[in-house]
């Protein structure tokens, strides 16, 4: 039987970020890493029954806009609520606004950003999770400062912005603005990170080790 691998999605029909093709194959290294192969597509396609049971986990880097049709968003809740692994990185929330459980999946919708990638302070919330083991308490970091329509509900906290350190614009949360957090939906595992819109970071060791942390997590246990 063939070893599950890792699939990697990155269709867009809304805005486009450059760093996708650093993103992709940094994800591949850190499936690598892991043990795992991987597939990169942007092919909603690949979201049905049968494709998705050969993935140990799904991630979802930066896609954009409605990005899957009514089969295969059903194939997709079907796949994480019985058990499968799926991981959303950075431009994740802004996907699938018409889709009422996607909101569920990733946990909260992005409403924007200030201008641009400012520097700007972050605070670890849970330091146990291999997301966030790695890192300081007070975590300084450069990226588009990315604010919800609503804190996250049923989720576990993992990183918060500090709005004091950076210019929040009009898009202020106030105290706490989730910016990582994990979750179980039913029998799957989540994970979602707002970081990581700049090619560069794609080559941080620390904000790698932040991606390989929330991989695993949603990777079944050995």
């Amino acid at each position: 039987m063939p070893t599950p691998a890792i699939l990697v999605f990155t269709k867009t029909t809304g805005f486009r970020h450059d760093s996708i093709p650093a993103g992709a194959a940094a994800v591949e290294r850190l499936a690598a890493d892991l043990g795992y192969e991987s597939e990169h597509t942007e092919d909603a396609a690949v979201h049905n029954p049968v494709d998705l049971a050969r993935f140990a986990a799904v991630v979802w880097l930066s896609p954009s806009g409605d990005v899957l049709g009514e089969l295969e968003r059903a194939a997709l809740a079907d796949y994480v609520t019985g058990g499968g692994g799926w991981c959303g990185i950075h431009a994740a929330s802004t996907a699938e606004r018409s889709w009422p459980f996607f909101r569920e999946l990733v946990g909260a919708r992005f409403i924007g950003h200030p201008p641009g990638c400012t520097p700007g302070e972050i605070d670890v919330k849970d330091a146990a999770h291999p997301s966030t083991a790695h890192l300081p308490k007070r975590w300084s970091w450069t990226d588009e400062w990315y604010s919800f329509d609503a804190r996250p509900e049923g989720v576990e906290v993992l990183l918060e912005a500090d709005e004091s350190t950076y210019d929040t614009a009009d898009l202020a949360m106030g105290r706490p603005h989730p910016i990582a957090w994990h979750r179980r939906l039913e029998a799957g595992r989540c994970f979602y990170t707002a970081l990581g819109h700049a090619e560069e970071a794609y080559a941080d060791p620390v904000f790698l080790a932040h991606l390989r942390g929330g991989l695993l997590s949603v990777l079944p246990a050995e």
